[in-house]
């Protein structure tokens, strides 16, 4: 699965706590008090301390970047093991990071989506238009669809889910049409039901 190379992240890493999910959501968010709140969400800022030798602006694109990766994986309510390699793969090897690192930020992004999908998505990938220019919107959007299909499906919801963060990002309905045709073959929505075999 080819997919586009656009960071350029050297660095190392330095493990953090992940945050109970007790904790007041809003307070999670920074938007308990608009006077605590900053242009980064909590959930990015967590994965920028994993990658706190980087500059700051470029780990919190890798960090934004990551935690959507995680968000169309997480689509479905399930992360498999290949769409985890996959994200694996993209961050570690377009993003020039170490191994271990990047399977650090992986691991950080699908935590953050199981505990806070539902009130960090819009967040984040606000966030990551305000950030990145057009070509790392469409870079990112074939990413999106590499991680989807590494399971050979792209699921109805992941499709949907897709959709929904190129809507976000702003990009053009024929950009994200141009993308998908390309995973045709692996979109569920599209695949013939298999006949039962006539005897």
């Amino acid at each position: 699965m080819t997919v586009p190379a656009r960071l350029d992240l050297p660095g190392s890493i330095r493990v953090p706590c992940l945050l109970s999910p007790s904790r007041s959501i809003l307070r999670f968010l920074g938007l308990q008090d608009e006077k605590a709140s900053d242009d980064s969400t909590e959930t990015v800022r967590k994965i920028v301390r994993a990658l706190d030798q980087m500059e700051p602006q470029q780990a919190r694109y890798t960090a934004a970047f990551a935690y959507i990766l995680g968000r169309i994986a997480h689509a479905d309510l399930t992360i498999s093991d290949e769409e985890t390699g996959e994200m694996e793969q993209i961050v570690m090897k377009y993003g020039h990071l170490p191994e271990e690192q990047a399977i650090m930020v992986v691991q950080i992004a699908k935590t953050q989506n199981l505990l806070f999908g539902h009130t960090e998505n819009y967040l984040v990938t606000r966030q990551f238009n305000e950030i990145a220019d057009q070509n790392q919107k469409l870079d990112l959007l074939s990413c999106l669809f590499a991680v989807s299909a590494s399971d050979q499906d792209v699921s109805g919801a992941e499709d949907r889910e897709i959709r929904q963060v190129a809507s976000e990002l702003k990009l053009r309905h024929k950009d994200f049409i141009a993308v998908r045709t390309s995973y045709r073959d692996h979109l569920s929505v599209l695949k013939k039901p298999e006949n039962p075999r006539q005897k």
